[in-house]
Parts: C-alpha cells; structure tokens; sequence
C-alpha cells in the first residue's frame, strides 16, 4: 500500500472495503449511520487526552486555512498540525512526550494576528490575543505539561500526567477516593472525571447532560437513525442499551450494554462504540472514547471460529496454576472484519485486534466478543512487504525466507489468539481485579494475551485444527516476535528515552525475561559485524519459557500482586540499552521506513431521494489533511475548550 502522506516518523495508508458497492443499499445506510456515530465523537478523545487539546487545535487549525487561502503555508506548521491531529493531541501518540515545533513563539503570535478576528473568534471561540495567551506557555514551555501519561512508580502519577481524567487531585486522593467505594458496585465508573471541589474530590459523568453532552447528544442521533436500519432485534437491543448508557452515565446500564452486545452474533454488521480502554489512564481507572465499525468477512469467521471452538481445549491445557483456571469458558466468539470507519481513540492508529468487553466479572459469566481487523492488516503487510526491515533484522538468509513464506499467516493466528482467547482466560481470586496493579496493569495484561498466543501457536494441535500448515510457521512467528520485541520496536523511541507504551513494555518483557532466564541453549543475543542479532537455538525448550512466564503473569493478575507486578515490568520492559538503542535507531534510519502507520478513512457520500439516505457511495478520493480539515469543521461541536 503506497503512503497516502509521510512526515516526522509517521506513514499515512489507506485501507480498502472489499465489495462494498455489492452490499444490499440499506446495509450501507446501516454503516453510514454508525459511521456518523464514530466520527462525532472526535472531539472526546482530544479533550480526554488533554485539556488544552481542543483550543490548541483550533486555533492553530484557524491560522493554517488562513495560509491555505492566501496560497502560503507554511511548511512547518503543517508538520506540527499533521503530528498533532494523528496523536489526537499535543503529546505523541506512543511516547507520550509533548511535541516540540520547528517554529517560535513570536512567529505563532504573528501568525495569529494575521487572521482577521471575526474570522479567527469564530473557528476558535475566543480572540487570537486570549488564546495565545493560553496555548503559548504549553507549546512552547518544554516543563509544561510536558508528558501525557506518568508511569513513574517514584512520582504522583496524577498530578504528573497530561490526561485530563483528573483535576485538582493528587494520586494519594484518588485512590483513596476510590478505596472507599462500595465493593459491590463498580469502584471507578470508566465514564467520570474526578475534580477537586472545595478540596474534596467529585465525580463529573460523561454523559447527555454531563460532560461531553454535546458530542455524546450528536452519536445517540445517529445511534437513533441506525435502529431503523439494524439487521436484527438484538442489534436493535444492543443500540438502544448503548443509547440509555449515554443518556443515563450508569455503570449498570454500560454493564447491561455489554452484555447485550456480547449475545448479538448473528448480524453481518457489528460496531465498537464507547469508553473502552484505559491505556492513557496512569491508574488504569478512566477510559478514553473509541468506535469502529465493522463488516463481517464471513468466510475468514468461518476459519477463526475453530479457534472458539476449542475454547475449553485451550483454557484446560493452559500452562496455568489451576485455580485460575476457567472452569467453564463461555459466550467466546471470534470475527474477523473489514474496518468501514474508525474514530476517536482508534483513528488514525488502529488496533489490528480487539477482545471486549473488559470487565472480568461480565467475561466469567456471558463470555466475550473478539474482532481481527482483516483490511487494516492486509493494508500493514503490504506496506511493510518489501520495506528491507525484517531482511535487515533477521540473522540468517534462511530467517528471512521463511519470515517471508509464514509472517503473514503466523501473525494472523498470534492476533486471534491473543484477542480471542487470552484476554478472556484465566480468572481472578475473589476479592482481586486488575486495576489493583495500578500503573502496571495494562503492561501485564497484555503480556498475559500474548505469552497465550506465543505458547498455543507453537502446539501441534494449530496444525491439527488446520490453523497452521506445519509448526515452522510458529518458529517464524518466534524469530518474528523476539526480533521485535528486542530490536526493531525500539526504532520508535527516541535516543536517551526509555518505553512508555504498555504493549510496548509488553513485548520487551516477555522478551527479555526469555533471554534471561532461558539461556544461549535456547536463545542469546549475537553480534556479528557490529551489528545485534537475535538467534534462538531451540524453538521447543523457548516455548515452555513462554508457558513458564505465563504461569508467572497469570497468578500476578489474578491476585492483583502489586509488588510482582512492579518488579517485573521494572527488571524487564522499561530500560533501554543505549548502545543497543542508537545502534538499532541507524540501522533502521538507513532503510528509510516510517516507524509508525495510521489512516485515512474512505468518505462517504450519502445518496438522497426524498429526503431519506437511500444509498452510500464511498470514494478513496480524500487526502490526510483533506480529511482533518474536514472532520474539525464537520464533526466537531461547540464544546468548552478552556484550559482547566
């Protein structure tokens, strides 16, 4: 796939809807609906991500059109604005450090005072004078706000991150806050900002009527048109349960949403819509906006529901101590999709997989929903299948060749896997969740999916289910993964940095502890001619390491061990060798690959006859900064945009 834009350290792709001129019109009405849902939801995740954020936008977002219009942009502006509207914000999207500009303060100040002031107070809210005032000590002041998401055990991880989840509150008030929450009902709603008031810390719900009540009032209208259109009573259910959240903010009712969502099954159109993840949350506590929506590729459902299948097989032959083992495993599904829209948290950076719900108690009981996103990996392979870097890595022409021969299919079983099955296994001890590994918790539930994957991949039962055509495929997967998780990921950190992203964090621990605790009979760490290679020199013997640390991984969650946890992903996923780091950092300068993709979405066009959507057409037309143009006029509403 031919980048669509390239700059700083970031490649724009498109990704393509198979067939979708062929669907029945009122299907794509369906998507077109739900695509409306996701893409008014923008404005959330900015906001979310930092109070600034949505201010910052607009005003420089004002001054660039006012270029464009007079024929002169100016070139580093446009970097600046591309960085900020891919990481949905002023701190970068992995790292989570503050963007720095090419250009000054007195330059941006100027630039300001060009744009005549009806027209600036009207895209902007505010004078040029009063936001320059506000965005200028952020932008500019390296120690302001300078990270989005503090994971240092040693400091406040509250009042030291950017996230804008909570106000006026230090991280001793809100657990403690927390603390004293009833145990029965949900301790830390994913849905509220916690605000200082009068020095005691109140919750603000996001919902219509609450915060985000403008944006969360757009996606419940179009929420509301797709009942009419929905493929089954289920979905209807699903949609209007997802309304009633919206409207209400109750726990109990996302609960009851989940729920519903996770028995629809039948519908061959499905959408993710929500506050869902808690990644850019320091404590694991609030949930950042997200919505996909899907089309189920039946064909390739037909091949991943082996997986659900065997489900209780997996779980029973898990490496696991048994009282964390699922006795009966329930509700599993797995589909595989074509993306038709991303938005909020999942746009531009998308996830190849999803497993949902989150919450353990609703897994336990009704079972999960898992989604690989067909499209969006195809769109990844094809971009990176002649890119040099896994020739570049691998330490023998034979890793290579057989890189080339299984990686797409091996990488295909490890996301099924991992979103399938390994979020949902296991179970916790009474008493225990996994927000009780606070900034932890994330890193070591995804090593958790991951170690799952990278042990079953290599069982001669995936050849047996026809899952894999021979175990080689697996080691391929192996030579893959390690390479990654020791080398080539680190391209994307910047020298003198170390991880911050929890999947990040989690490939380099499970990869680490292996090589520490495995041996140079099973896997080391080679150089040949200055360069690093890694060499595993028995597949077999590597994979009982994975089984050994999933054991290890699974009990820590279970039993919600802080200290474990800590221990762990500060041995092995954080540091980076400098040496090692500067090293990888030139060899993948050298090949000329951006380290990071996201994407465009294809525009759709409604087709209208009597004033009703009759029909969709989309188009691959639209350019990235078309589109971010665009959706900032289109989808955003008059929120508070201030800096509190």
């Amino acid at each position: 796939m031919t980048s669509v834009d390239r700059f700083a350290d970031i490649s724009i792709l498109r990704y393509e809807i198979p067939d979708f001129d062929r669907l029945p019109p009122v299907r794509k009405v369906l998507l077109f609906y739900l695509s409306k849902a996701a893409l008014y939801g923008r404005d959330i995740v900015w906001h979310q991500n930092y109070a600034g954020n949505l201010l910052i936008r607009r005003a420089l977002e004002a001054v660039y059109r006012h270029q464009l219009a007079a024929g002169r942009p100016d070139g580093r502006l446009a970097v600046y604005l591309k960085r900020l509207w891919f990481a949905n914000g002023i701190h970068h999207h992995y790292s989570g450090d503050k963007f720095v500009p090419d250009f000054g303060r007195e330059e941006l100040c100027g630039w300001m005072a060009g744009v005549p002031s009806r027209t600036f107070e009207a895209a902007v809210g505010t004078t040029a004078d009063k936001a320059f005032e506000a965005i200028a000590p952020v932008i500019f002041e390296p120690g302001r706000d300078a990270r989005k998401v503090c994971l240092d055990p040693q400091r406040d991880l509250v009042t030291d991150s950017a996230v804008n989840f909570y106000s006026g509150l230090t991280q001793r008030q809100v657990e403690e806050f927390y603390a004293d929450a009833d145990a029965d009902a949900s301790r830390h709603p994913l849905n509220s900002t916690l605000v200082s008031t009068g020095g005691q810390p109140r919750e603000i719900v996001w919902r219509v009527g609450g915060r985000y009540s403008e944006c969360l009032a757009y996606v419940c209208h179009w929420l509301n048109k797709a009942i009419g259109v929905a493929e089954n009573e289920r979905q209807v259910d699903v949609i209007r349960r997802l309304i009633r959240f919206y409207e209400t903010g109750a726990a109990s009712d996302f609960a009851q949403y989940n729920i519903s969502w996770v028995a629809e099954r039948e519908a061959g159109v499905d959408f993710i819509n929500g506050f869902i993840e808690v990644y850019s949350d320091p404590l694991g506590l609030k949930a950042t906006w997200e919505s996909i929506v899907q089309l189920v590729d039946d064909e390739a459902t037909r091949r991943a529901d082996v997986i659900c299948r065997h489900a209780q097989w997996f779980e029973d032959h898990s490496p696991i101590d048994d009282e964390y083992r699922k006795k009966n495993v329930r509700g599993v599904s797995m589909r595989v999709i074509n993306a038709v829209m991303l938005g909020g948290d999942c746009y531009p950076s998308t996830p190849i997989g999803v497993n949902l719900p989150n919450e353990d108690r609703i897994r336990e009981r009704y079972g999960s929903k898992s989604v690989s996103l067909a499209n969006i990996s195809a769109a990844h392979r094809k971009a990176a299948a002649d890119n040099g870097v896994a020739r570049e890595f691998a330490q023998t022409e034979a890793e290579w060749q057989r890189c080339r021969l299984y990686g797409a299919v091996g990488s295909e079983l490890h996301t099924q896997l991992h979103e399938c099955l390994g979020h949902g296994s296991g179970c916790m001890k009474p008493g225990c969740r996994l927000d009780d590994l606070k900034a932890y918790g994330s890193t070591i539930e995804e090593a958790r999916a991951d170690l799952f994957a990278l042990y079953f991949m290599a069982d001669p039962k995936m050849v047996e289910l026809g899952l894999l055509p021979d175990l080689d495929a697996a080691w391929a997967h192996y030579d893959s993964y390690l390479r990654n998780g020791l080398l080539v990921q680190t391209a994307r950190i910047a020298q003198g940095k170390n991880l911050e992203e929890s999947h990040m964090r989690n490939r380099m621990l499970v990869c680490r502890w292996v090589l520490d605790n495995a041996g140079p009979q099973t896997v080391e760490m080679i150089e040949r001619n200055g360069k690093h290679y890694v060499a595993i020199r028995d597949y077999e013997s590597l994979r009982r390491y994975f089984g050994l640390l999933l054991r290890k991984v699974q009990r820590i969650k279970s039993e919600g061990n802080y200290d474990e946890a800590r221990a762990l992903v500060e041995t092995y996923g954080i540091r980076l060798d400098p040496a090692l780091h500067a090293e990888v950092a030139e060899r993948y300068a050298a090949l000329r690959v951006a380290p990071f993709a996201g994407f465009v979405n294809p525009r759709m066009t409604p087709v209208m006859i009597n004033n009703k959507v009759a029909d969709v057409r989309i188009d691959y037309e639209e350019t990235y900064e078309e589109q971010m143009l665009r959706y900032s006029q289109q989808y955003s509403v008059p929120m508070r945009i201030d800096m509190d």
